[in-house]
């Protein structure tokens, strides 16, 4: 499979650097998602085109078990740093994420698994805005989840790129593996005066004191120290003028979690917290908006994966994947079928190493290839099976 796939690696690394010097945000992936379409129907697959608004699913084979792969296809409002031939032609908008390298290596997949008699079918899942929610709050997985691109599926694979490993390796495992997420607003609401009278007050920012004490206080005090989670306050707004305490204050933060027990006692505990502003004379509202559902990689979707790579690149290039509370949106497409993600390390030799979302991030396009088998070989064993 890693012959097939070094084959056409020129063809990887120019759809690749295409869809680089072209990046789309969010749900408007028109020219991406219209390229990957017609690429497909080239290779003989039946594509349905507007899935979850712009996204492509696109199906080969016949009866039998389903494989479903995910690429994401959308980049990041960031303007790019580097200085390449492929470098964005679209200002302010990246591929800092790697989302054009998950489209080219899953068109590559597909090209390969389409010269190949199949026990089943192979479903692609090309989605749009895994990195931002439309004006409802849903991203691009929740969209296509919704309108049943997964519908019928037996298992489902994603990988991700990882700067910070060598190329020519992948991590997976079992169990969690990334974080649910959710979002919280709050105003809290005083009394506000001039600053030289504090005391015909009720001082917002004093109120804000005793809260933020109490929801840093949650993950180390109120949880499970075994239960992964974090809870972070990303911004605080309040105030217009240096001698008037204002009657509010606004602040907006994320919570993370590996389970959904976890995250109903974090909404709870973070609840509690601001209940303190009442206990000094204030009130407050708050608001949860959910953003998505932890990544719980499937066992023998994992232990799968981390054969064919053992197979592929030799056991001692396969690692136990880094976790992280940092969130995707692919967990959508797991309430439908086992499946996992996995990570693929993309490290540039003797450049320094910029994480994912940098202005700066690139990848080496040597592990396009290396990519692209493990996704294809992963969906033969399971139709093997």
């Amino acid at each position: 499979m890693l012959k097939q796939a070094h084959a056409i690696s020129e063809e990887l690394i120019e759809w690749r650097r295409d869809f680089h010097m072209h990046p789309e945000t969010g749900f408007d992936v028109h020219r991406t998602a219209g390229i990957v379409a017609d690429e497909l129907e080239k290779m003989g697959y039946r594509v349905k085109r507007g899935v979850g608004k712009t996204g492509v699913v696109a199906e080969i084979g016949e009866g039998g078990k389903i494989v479903a792969i995910r690429a994401d296809m959308d980049a990041l409002p960031i303007l790019e740093q580097n200085d390449t031939d492929y470098v964005s032609k679209n200002t302010g908008k990246m591929h800092a994420c790697g989302h054009d390298s998950h489209t080219a290596m899953a068109l590559g997949a597909a090209q390969i698994l389409a010269s190949e008699k199949l026990n089943g079918r192979v479903r692609f899942l090309f989605q749009p805005s895994e990195e931002t929610a439309d004006e409802e709050g849903l991203s691009g997985a929740q969209r296509m989840e919704a309108e049943g691109a997964v519908e019928g599926v037996d298992y489902v694979i994603a990988q991700h790129v990882d700067p910070t490993s060598p190329v020519g390796t992948i991590a997976i495992n079992e169990g969690p593996s990334g974080g649910g997420v959710d979002t919280f607003f709050a105003t809290i609401i005083g009394k506000g005066g001039h600053g030289a009278y504090p005391h015909t007050t009720v001082d917002p920012f004093v109120l804000l004191a005793h809260v933020i004490m109490a929801l840093n206080g949650i993950v180390s005090r109120r949880l499970d120290p075994f239960e992964p989670a974090a809870v972070s306050i990303g911004v605080v707004n309040g105030g217009f003028a240096e001698n008037v305490i204002p009657e509010i204050v606004t602040m907006k933060g994320t919570l993370r979690f590996t389970s959904l027990e976890v995250q109903k006692q974090i909404r709870e505990e973070v609840t509690r917290a601001f209940e303190l502003t009442k206990v000094f004379g204030g009130n407050y509202e708050l608001k949860f908006e959910f953003g998505g559902l932890p990544l719980i990689n499937d066992k023998y979707v994992s232990e799968v994966i981390a054969q064919v790579g053992k197979d592929l690149i030799g056991d001692e290039n396969v690692h136990e994947m880094h976790k992280s509370l940092g969130a995707e949106d692919f967990p959508e497409f797991l309430k439908n079928a086992p499946g996992a993600m996995y990570t693929i390390g993309t490290m540039i030799p003797g450049r320094e190493i910029y994480e994912l979302h940098h202005p700066k991030f690139d990848l080496d396009e040597r592990a396009l290839p290396i990519g692209t088998a493990v996704l294809a070989e992963t969906a033969l064993r399971f139709l093997k099976g």
